[in-house]
Formats: C-alpha cells, sequence, structure tokens
C-alpha cells in the first residue's frame, strides 16, 4: 500500500505425480504480461492508501474511513513510514496486494491526471479502483491457468476469459462501475474450478476436501494435504509446520499467521503474494515459482 516499486520460492511415503508443468511461454503470449498484474506503486496514485477504509486493529495502528488519505501518504504520494511499516502497527498494509490495479487506473484509466491535480474525479477514482483491483486478481489466476500444462482442456476458455477480462479494464470509469463483478466472478471460477481439479487429480489415491472449512489455529503440522482442496479454507494462525501442501487448490485461503515453517507448497495453484504475506515462514518454506518469499520472513 506504498509507493515504492516491489521486487517479484517430510517427504511422503508414496510421492506424488511431479508439480505440474508449466505451458509454454506462446500460452501466455496473446495477454498482458505477468508483470502487468503485479504492483507497481510508482506509478500509482497512493490509491490504496486513500480509497480503502482500515479499522483499529492488530493490522491497523488507527481508523481510516474510505476516501480519506493516511495521514503517512506523504504528498508524492509515497509512504512516510514505508521502510516502518510493521513496527509502527501497520502490518495490513504489508500484505495488500492490488494486482496492478493501481498503475492501471491512475495511467491508463484517469490518463496520468491524479486526484490531486482534478479533484472533482476524486471520488469517481476512488470507487473505480477496487472495480479494477478485482478484475486484475482474476486476469492473476487466469494467467496461472494458462501458465498450468495439465490444465490444458480449458486453456481455450480461459483465454477467451483473458481477452474479456483485459477488454474490460480498459474500459473508462462509467463502464467500470456499471459492471457485476460478482457476476463475472461466478463465470470466471467455474474455470479455475476445473484448473485446480486438474492439477489435484495428478496426486494418486483420495485427497482431501476442505473447502471453505473452518480451521483456524488447527493442529495440521506434518498433515499430509497434497492435492487437498483449501478454497476459501479459513486457515488463521493454523500450524501447518512440514505439512505436504504440494499441488493443492489455495485460491481464497485465508493463511493470516498461518505458521508455513517447513511446509511444502510446491506445485500448489492460485497462492498469492498476498496469502504469503500474511502467512508465517521461513528459509526452509517451499513456494511456487508464482511468488517471492517475504522479506519478513
Amino acid at each position: 500500500m506504498t509507493r515504492q516499486r516491489k521486487a517479484p520460492a517430510a517427504a511422503a511415503a508414496e510421492a506424488p505425480a511431479a508439480p505440474p508443468a508449466r505451458a509454454s511461454a506462446e500460452a501466455l503470449s496473446a495477454g498482458p504480461d505477468r508483470e502487468e498484474l503485479r504492483a507497481d506503486c510508482g506509478d500509482c496514485f497512493g490509491l490504496c492508501c486513500v480509497a480503502l477504509p482500515f479499522a483499529r486493529s492488530a493490522d491497523f495502528a488507527v481508523d481510516k474511513p474510505a476516501g480519506k488519505p493516511c495521514a503517512n501518504l506523504d504528498a508524492d504520494f509515497r509512504c512516510g513510514i514505508h521502510a516502518r511499516l510493521r513496527p509502527e502497527g501497520y502490518q495490513g498494509c504489508t500484505v495488500f496486494d492490488c494486482f496492478g490495479a493501481g498503475q492501471k487506473v491512475s495511467q491508463i484509466t484517469y490518463g496520468g491526471t491524479d486526484w490531486r491535480q482534478a479533484p472533482g474525479t476524486a471520488r469517481e477514482m476512488f470507487e473505480v479502483f477496487p472495480v479494477m483491483r478485482q478484475l486484475h486478481e482474476l486476469l492473476w489466476y487466469v494467467a496461472e491457468g494458462l501458465d498450468v500444462a495439465v490444465a490444458r482442456p480449458v486453456h481455450k476458455q480461459l483465454r477467451r476469459a483473458r481477452t474479456r477480462l483485459e477488454e474490460l479494464t480498459r474500459g473508462d470509469a462509467a463502464s467500470l462501475l456499471g459492471l457485476d463483478v460478482n457476476a463475472l466472478r461466478g463465470e470466471v471460477n467455474v474455470l479455475l474450478l476445473r484448473v485446480g481439479d486438474l492439477v489435484r487429480e495428478q496426486v494418486p489415491g483420495r485427497t482431501r476436501n476442505h473447502r471453505g472449512a473452518d480451521l483456524m489455529g488447527a493442529r495440521l503440522a506434518g498433515a499430509d494435504l497434497r492435492g487437498a482442496s483449501l478454497r476459501g479454507a479459513l486457515l488463521v494462525a493454523a500450524d501447518l509446520k512440514n505439512a505436504d501442501l504440494r499441488m493443492s487448490d489455495l485460491i481464497g485461503a485465508d493463511l493470516r499467521d498461518a505458521d508455513l515453517t517447513g511446509a511444502d507448497l510446491t506445485g500448489s495453484v492460485f497462492l498469492t503474494q498476498a496469502q504469503v504475506n500474511a502467512a508465517r515462514g521461513d528459509g526452509s518454506t517451499r513456494l511456487p515459482s508464482t511468488v517471492s518469499r517475504p522479506q519478513h520472513w
């Protein structure tokens, strides 16, 4: 949530199939570059620091309503305490990810004219930002699905979805605000669910289904969760030390303060940087190539 350029990771007796191979570059070439779906705060007008609300909690030191600039936002849209966010009580800022929506709204939708230069656009811009973020999040998931070779049966549909989503992100403010994002998410989620199933099917035998499960604080150290569905699972503060999460589906899983020390998440799908940033881990945690090891681990 800061105007800083971000830097883009107990073996079981029966080993699963190798992690799903990634598709060729040709499969990805028709859509937006994956780097466009990573936050580039240097090209953003501090939108997450203004548009979004936050409440005083373990994640934020103070209350802030939507549309009000954070007190730490400088005139140049940089964060005045970027290097001290966690000790200053702004842990929530360090785990937020806009998937590149901030620079898209700032530089494309509004052509590089910020809300301070044109205050009449401020309210609209702040309303457009969360819509764009959802579109970019969907683009990230679709890009990952296209990057998985075993999901080839749905690649054609995923490419169509990618083209449509990208076209929507290029629309004007009125068209973006008129979107039924929930319906759109539902349509795309059908494809993403199929991707997750195709990946999980690579694991021999019966896999666990914890979709939407309340596993808050669960003791899962060393658990065999290969190929598990953890879609939308509540794993806040769960003990996942040394757990085997290879080829699991982690879309929407809440990993805040989950202990991933020594866990193996290679080959898992739909794990985002924000989820990893919110969890706890160390140098022994094995991550898929789509995310980076957080500096605060």
